[in-house]
């Protein structure tokens, strides 16, 4: 009897000892999946930043003459567009950068203004894109628009609770 009894203490410490490693192999796999997502962003986001404004108008201009089909007048003036954009998008972001070295916390008024300021912009970016382009093109840039945008993630999809599900 004592024999059965050892037999079931040792299947019963085996089986423990089995699911203990098989979560704590889940646990690992899940957290190194987590970081290789957040070092690929970062490497993109370092990619990103090596382009000099300058290199990113060119590929932008570039991507959208292969997606659209343009024609080289309409490549200028896209080139050129994205161009204003560009310097403008530096100018915030070096405005943003001193605020937030300076500890500076917008106020609601501020916010909105540059919301607003920024959302100005794409409408003007609209309508120009819109003289730029045929009406076949426009529905295309907008097609690619909406495409970029649903691709990426949604608000909050990145954080540690959203992890946790």
């Amino acid at each position: 009897m004592c024999g059965l009894i050892d037999i079931t203490l040792k299947l019963y410490l085996m089986k423990t000892w089995i699911l203990a490693l098989m979560m704590m192999t889940g646990v690992a796999m899940n957290a190194q999946h987590g970081e290789r997502k957040m070092d690929r962003m970062a490497h993109a986001r370092e990619r990103h930043e090596k382009l000099t404004p300058e290199q990113r108008t060119e590929l932008k201009a570039k991507h959208l003459t292969l997606a659209l089909g343009l024609n080289d007048k309409q490549q200028k003036e896209v080139q050129q567009l994205i161009q204003e954009r560009e310097n403008s998008r530096q100018q915030f972001m070096a405005q943003r950068k001193a605020n937030k070295e300076a500890g500076k916390q917008l106020t609601a008024n501020e916010r909105f203004t540059a919301k607003s300021k920024m959302l100005d912009g794409q409408i003007a970016m609209q309508r120009d894109m819109k003289k730029i382009l045929t009406p076949e093109q426009f529905t295309k840039f907008e097609k690619l628009k909406t495409a970029r945008h649903d691709k990426g993630p949604k608000r909050g999809e990145h954080s540690k609770y959203a992890r946790r599900k």
